[in-house]
């Protein structure tokens, strides 16, 4: 891939990563839908020079030109006209891809920024490039064309005017009480009133008096009438007591949490490195073959379609990476809400990188955290899990309360040579109450010594029915999943 243009970057400003990492997944999610030629005209971003420049790269070959710098009209007419076409064939290819709501969201939100004015567009032997700026999308300003209306539609607004307020005008004088009056003093005798003979009042009979009679403990009946009585109201039936509620056995109390004055916490180690975006689909020998492809020049005798067709294989969903957010995201709904949560994420080498801790009320940003996870593509990419562990175990007590870590990962690290069994064994002597679990989606058993030396458990995890069933084992035998009773 060649380098088009580097743009000066603020790697500490949390917006532009957010930025950077949407857009890589975007093209992600893209790539396995659109032909190599629509495909194109998106440039891949790299950062670069300690972070402070994000590069800009593409496969295709030839000096890049700015399109601005093109003075040739009819030719940029047909670059534009290019580029026009592309777009709507991104367009086409989204309204048939079955995306999830996630997916949706991801799409909707970035369409407006690939049509945007403000974004960079540079050409490739005519063929264009867009250069993303990460800014506000500049979109087109659209004024609306109001045809003028011909003069004879005022005279007809006018005239329907004029017949409505004199249509009002007739039925307030026929109907206002204050017009009737009028029209009875000057005409006297056009209204003539016919007044019905009153009724001639009939003898009441005589009554005669009835005898007194003992009171009874007896209702009394109601008076009949020939009116037609209204009916009573029913009573309104009395619901049922609710049923009680049978708690299971191993329930946590809200007092029993509240009571608590030393919770648990606990750390998930999460592998974000580039080798988290293999397949799930296949075999562990196979992935092993496209390691090589990728790491010793396996491929060299492959021609371009053949890489290409290899890669779209070998990526496709569901993933490593995909599968782990699934089962992380769906299993932090389960672990207790008295225990806090810091997410450690392994993607670019020395070091990890440790979130706060995130309490129960704010889950859901970490859950989203998670979900925008995506693998660096720079030379810096990695696995820095001695670091990640390293700094887990120090976030967490470990020796006055129980606490707990869990790894995510697809192997051992690859940014130091310290030995990573070495680091589990010193821990498990200063931290005696810390217990580790691990999910290893490679199987590989590399870092067994970890959960070993803690009294954890090793959960072997190589497909999508796998990762489901592993993490859940892996967090119920933590003991933080119990539910709370009702």
């Amino acid at each position: 891939m060649q380098r088009i243009t580097r743009i000066a970057f603020d790697y500490n400003n949390p917006e532009k990563i957010s930025l950077l990492e949407q857009y890589h997944s975007l093209l992600l999610l893209l790539k396995s839908h659109l032909t190599d030629r629509t495909f194109s005209i998106l440039a891949s971003p790299k950062l670069i020079d300690n972070n402070q420049y994000l590069g800009w790269y593409t496969n295709l070959e030839g000096q890049p030109l700015l399109l601005d710098r093109i003075a040739d009209k009819s030719h940029k007419n047909k670059i534009t006209k290019t580029l026009q076409t592309r777009i709507n064939d991104i367009e086409n290819a989204i309204k048939l891809m079955p995306l999830s709501g996630e997916e949706r969201s991801l799409v909707l939100v970035w369409l407006p920024r690939i049509k945007s004015l403000g974004n960079q567009i540079y050409v490739i032997n005519d063929e264009p490039v867009i250069v993303n700026t990460f800014e506000e999308p500049v979109l087109p300003a659209v004024v609306p064309v109001i045809p003028p209306k011909p003069f004879w539609r005022w005279w007809h607004f006018l005239l329907l005017a004029l017949l409505l307020i004199g249509l009002l005008g007739i039925l307030w004088y026929l109907f206002c009480p204050f017009g009737k009056q009028k029209l009875a003093v000057r005409h006297p005798m056009a209204v003539v009133v016919v007044k019905k003979p009153e009724p001639k009042p009939e003898p009441e009979p005589k009554s005669t008096p009835e005898p007194v009679s003992e009171p009874k403990d007896t209702v009394p009946e109601e008076p009949t009438s020939t009116a037609i009585s209204e009916p009573k109201p029913k009573p309104k039936p009395v619901p049922p007591p609710a049923p009680k509620v049978k708690n299971p056995p191993n329930c946590i109390t809200k007092e029993e949490m509240n009571k608590e004055p030393n919770p648990s916490k606990m750390a998930i180690v999460f592998d974000n490195s580039p080798s988290m975006t293999v397949t799930l689909n296949e075999s562990p020998s196979e992935v092993e073959r496209y390691f090589r492809y990728l790491w010793d020049d396996y491929g060299r005798n492959m021609s371009e379609e053949e890489k290409i067709k290899y890669e779209k294989r070998m990526t496709r969903l569901p993933t490593r990476l995909s599968s782990s957010k699934s089962v992380a995201t769906s299993s932090i709904d389960s672990i207790q809400p008295n225990i806090d949560i810091s997410l450690v994420t392994l993607t670019n080498c020395p070091a990890a990188d440790v979130s706060p801790f995130y309490k129960y009320t704010n889950r859901v940003s970490l859950k989203h955290k998670i979900k925008q996870l995506t693998p660096s593509t720079t030379d810096e990419a990695g696995t820095p899990l001695y670091s990640g562990l390293e700094k887990a175990s120090k976030i967490l007590d470990g020796i006055t309360r129980d606490d707990y870590i869990l790894i995510i990962s697809d192997g051992e690290d690859s940014c130091t040579r310290n030995n990573i069994c070495t680091l589990a064994n010193y821990i498990a002597a200063q931290k005696p109450r810390l217990k580790i679990n691990i999910v290893d989606i490679a199987g590989e058993h590399k870092i067994d010594c970890i959960a070993n030396a803690t009294g954890g458990k090793v959960y072997i995890a190589q497909s999508p029915q796998d990762m489901i069933k592993q993490m859940n084992n892996a967090v119920s035998s933590l003991k933080i999943n119990r539910p709370i009773c009702q």
